[in-house]
């Protein structure tokens, strides 16, 4: 080989080599950008479905140990039955038209209107609500 042709095959490497490593870097900012978006997406996704499943129930606040019918035996209102119970390690319960929902929440609110009818904002789970927020139904 002569000189002149020897640089020549060698510039052809060094171009081959560039050439894979620009499209080997291309290819990896795609598949970041790609993956970027699709993540995003997801995470829009989770915010719908998540404000989606929010629905209002409407009923009686009382707990899980006594239900719609409270020991008249106890001499006690309804509200104070309820905090007694709750107080003893029952749950706060919701009696919607005939179904018994368990109440997970901030305490404070669902103590505040125990014993009264009320309207549950929250996600609902089985026979349980998550729940955001807690009005009087009057």
């Amino acid at each position: 080989m002569k000189p002149k042709q020897l640089i020549s095959t060698r510039h052809v490497w060094i171009e081959i080599v560039l050439l894979g490593t620009t499209v080997a870097l291309a290819l990896a900012l795609l598949f970041a950008t790609l993956g970027a978006a699709a993540g995003v997406a997801v995470g829009e996704t989770a915010r719908v479905k998540s404000a989606a499943g929010v629905q209002s129930f409407e009923g009686m606040i009382t707990c899980s140990h006594c239900g719609a019918k409270h020991q008249a035996a106890l001499d006690r209102s309804a509200s104070t039955c309820v905090r007694v119970c709750v107080h003893a390690g029952s749950s706060f319960a919701l009696i919607d038209d005939e179904s018994i929902y368990l109440l997970e929440g901030d305490p404070v609110s669902l103590k505040r209107l125990a014993g009264q009818r009320a309207r549950i904002t929250g996600m609902r789970t089985g026979k349980t609500i998550s729940v955001v927020s807690v009005t009087s139904a009057s």
